[in-house]
């Protein structure tokens, strides 16, 4: 039975709005609505077809009279994250993520006329360290980075959903592992990162990084919501990058330092408002993370169209991100990032 009147969360956001925009102009929906705490793009908000736009907090409980009184049938949640770029802002997404969804789940849950739910969620919910398996499918144990962040509420999140399906079987779910989003218009820990002219890096490592252009994450959402797709599954796109490979393809300069200084250089570039490290995003650049995505290909149906390597291309080129060259600005960073390095030493000592 198709989807006749679906509800988005997140369409504040890059990925969550650009989805908005795409059933919004899809002539088989009856109606779409959009919810958020903040409204969509100006570009999003002139082509969005037939869409709404509904100010809306998930956290709060009022969001189950929004999906009872449209009649929803079809609820995609893509407001959940685990890669944010901008500091100060922990609390505010922990609380959407895990009190958000459950709010959610729990309208979902009380009404009777949804029958199909779609989850952002991530592949950090397998965690990365020295230990972690060299490629993860969906039946991977889950383990998240560290005790607390990010990466723990998306497991949290997920656990949520598996109590939804047990309890409203009759709810086809759809739940969407993604690797880290990169692309023109995406905003998080990673875009950010390579972005900067001089990359701090962890000496003695090189991740593998496999990456997901944000048009292909877009394409399983939409596939999600117009066909019956239930299962969990892993999305990434094909092929590996190294970080030195990418910090070289973004034409950065690469500064490896100890392992022990790298908090320290965190807290300096969160203190310059320039990019945030969480503890799960530190275990991810030492130790990488790779998905096998055989059952998105063969179950789901569908073959990302960007590899790693051009999804990477795209966003530098999209970005405008020229080769670094020495200069003040360079050496006003560098000289930065030593001192860091030079304070962290000295206090570990």
């Amino acid at each position: 039975m198709p989807s006749n009147i679906v509800l988005v969360t997140g369409v504040g956001g890059e990925l969550g709005g650009r989805l908005l925009a795409r059933l919004g102009n899809n002539p088989d929906f009856e109606r779409v609505i959009g919810v958020d705490t903040t409204p969509p793009a100006k570009a999003v908000l002139q082509r969005m077809g037939r869409a709404e736009f509904v100010r809306a907090d998930i956290r709060n409980p009022l969001i189950a009279k929004v999906i009872s009184t449209a009649g929803v049938d079809t609820v995609v949640h893509a407001s959940t994250t685990c890669h944010p770029a901008a500091p100060g802002r922990r609390t505010a997404i922990k609380e959407v993520n895990v009190i958000g969804t459950m709010r959610l789940l729990a309208a979902c849950q009380r009404s009777p006329k949804v029958r199909k739910l779609v989850v952002k969620s991530s592949a950090a919910v397998y965690g990365a360290s020295s230990r972690s398996q060299a490629v993860f499918t969906e039946d991977s144990e889950l383990i998240p980075a560290s005790t607390s962040g990010y990466a723990k509420d998306a497991v949290e999140m997920e656990g949520y959903v598996r109590g939804l399906s047990r309890r409203r079987p009759d709810i086809t779910i759809t739940m969407a592992r993604f690797t880290n989003l990169i692309g023109p218009e995406v905003d998080t820990v990673l875009s950010r990162y390579f972005s900067l002219p001089v990359v701090p890096t962890v000496l003695g490592y090189d991740a593998r990084m496999q990456l997901l252009h944000s048009s292909d994450a877009l394409a399983v959402l939409e596939q999600a919501t117009v066909e019956d797709k239930p299962g969990v599954f892993n999305v990434g796109s094909e092929g590996v990058l190294t970080l030195s490979q990418a910090i070289r393809r973004a034409g950065r300069v690469e500064l490896p330092m100890p392992r022990g200084v790298v908090p320290s250089v965190g807290r300096l570039l969160r203190g310059a408002r320039l990019v945030d490290f969480s503890a799960d995003q530190v275990r991810l650049l030492n130790f990488g993370r790779v998905v096998d995505t055989t059952k998105l290909k063969r179950e789901f149906g569908y073959t990302p169209r960007w590899t790693t390597r051009e999804a990477f291309d795209d966003y530098v080129q999209g970005r405008g991100l020229r080769p670094v060259v020495d200069g003040p600005r360079l050496a006003k960073l560098a000289g930065k990032v030593a001192v860091a390095a030079a304070t962290g030493q000295a206090g570990g000592r």
